[in-house]
């Protein structure tokens, strides 16, 4: 079954960076793209970061343009997520995602369009 881990979230202090990993296992993770969303405190989930399968058309959140960068490693089957001037508001719980794309570089800031979810990883950004 296909899994997806998410790992490296932690407190840090606002303008600091983490970087954020989620290993995925049961698919074909070269074929996938990979986004990233997160969920704050009383808030829905958004959308971060994607990437998808070929590397190109990356898409990123208005909110963390210029901040945060995804990329992925297929030989490791990982997807990260870069984290730099952190504010107090990107303290979230954040989520991988997962869906096949077989054709095209293809993403959505979509949860809907997404198939597989990790179980989060919390970032706290205190001020």
């Amino acid at each position: 079954q296909v899994q997806l881990v998410e790992s490296g979230g932690g407190l840090v202090q606002a303008g600091g960076s983490l970087k954020l990993s989620c290993a995925a296992s049961g698919l074909t993770f070269s074929s996938y793209t990979m986004g990233w969303f997160r969920q704050g405190p009383g808030k829905e989930r958004e959308f971060v970061a994607a990437i998808p399968s070929s590397g190109s058309n990356i898409g990123y959140a208005d909110s963390v343009k210029g901040r945060f960068t995804i990329s992925r490693d297929d030989a490791k089957n990982t997807v990260y997520l870069q984290m730099n001037s952190l504010k107090p508001d990107d303290t979230a719980v954040y989520y991988c995602a997962a869906r096949e794309v077989v054709y095209g570089a293809l993403f959505s800031t979509r949860t809907s369009w997404y198939e597989y979810w990790g179980q989060g990883t919390q970032v706290t950004v205190s001020s």
